[in-house]
């Protein structure tokens, strides 16, 4: 049984409550992708964790006997870099608060990223998930924020899920930030459909021939149909069946997981 419509060419997947949970890998992963493979669906990823490079998550799923190239992977880092290098194209100081994956992304992009000791001089501040996170850091980007220095964030996702359970997430740090200065940051990630656009553009599918895949609703079903996808969510991560089923507007496929969704049963 399809489950799938004919006219999907792609896939955008989400990773963490899809393909792992706190890199576990949920089921057998090379079997599932043989039958992608076997349907002859493209594959790309975007994630709102940008603490990892692509090269990085490509390693990762190496390890679960994945064959995937960098270039399908798209970070929320990698769309912040993107988005900063839009607005300051000839590149600048950066006050980053983020793990290697956005401290790469920004200096590929043409971008120094400052210390906290350097951070007066920062024409950008940019903040991700960082499990270094510490008083000093969050008041030296408040008080640029507060400056009128411009406000950059990897994603709003509050919790960060971990073997233990959920623990604060980036989107917990920047509620500090905003709670401080009363300003919002231009958000890379989802549900900014800009992670999905960028995938899009890598695959080179119409949109309508991209189905996106996730578990959260608010998240990853809110950036793909914002992006104008077909989507779908499988119920091995954060949002429920029934969470889905009153979902507005709706969502095209739930599965219970992305085996299911791939193979029908």
């Amino acid at each position: 049984m399809n489950i799938i419509p004919s006219h999907v060419r792609a896939l955008i997947l989400d990773m963490g409550g899809v393909l792992w949970k706190a890199d576990s890998p949920i089921g057998n992963l090379s079997e599932i992708f043989a039958c992608i493979n076997a349907r002859k669906l493209r594959v790309a990823f975007a994630t709102n964790n940008g603490t990892r490079t692509p090269h990085q998550n490509v390693k990762l799923m190496c390890r679960f006997g994945l064959k995937v190239e960098a270039w399908q992977v798209v970070t929320s880092s990698l769309v912040l870099a993107h988005l900063l290098s839009q607005d300051f194209p000839n590149g600048g100081y950066v006050f980053a608060i983020g793990e290697e994956g956005l401290i790469r992304a920004l200096q590929e992009k043409g971008f120094v990223t400052l210390s906290t000791k350097e951070a007066g001089k920062a024409q950008a501040v940019a903040i991700g998930l960082d499990r270094l996170i510490n008083f000093e850091k969050i008041s030296e980007a408040a008080l640029l924020v507060r400056r009128g220095v411009p406000f950059y964030a990897t994603n709003p996702d509050k919790t960060f899920s971990t073997p233990r359970g959920e623990i604060p997430g980036v989107g917990s740090w920047i509620s500090v930030i905003i709670t401080a200065t009363g300003i919002n940051p231009k958000y890379a990630g989802k549900p900014s459909p800009a992670i999905i656009e960028l995938a899009c553009q890598r695959l080179g599918i119409a949109k309508e021939e991209i189905l996106v895949v996730g578990d959260r609703l608010y998240m990853d079903i809110a950036a793909g149909q914002a992006a104008g996808c077909p989507v779908a969510l499988v119920l091995s991560g954060v949002s429920s069946r029934d969470e889905a089923e009153a979902w507005k507007p709706s969502v095209n496929i739930i599965a219970n997981d992305l085996r299911t969704l791939i193979t029908g049963h």
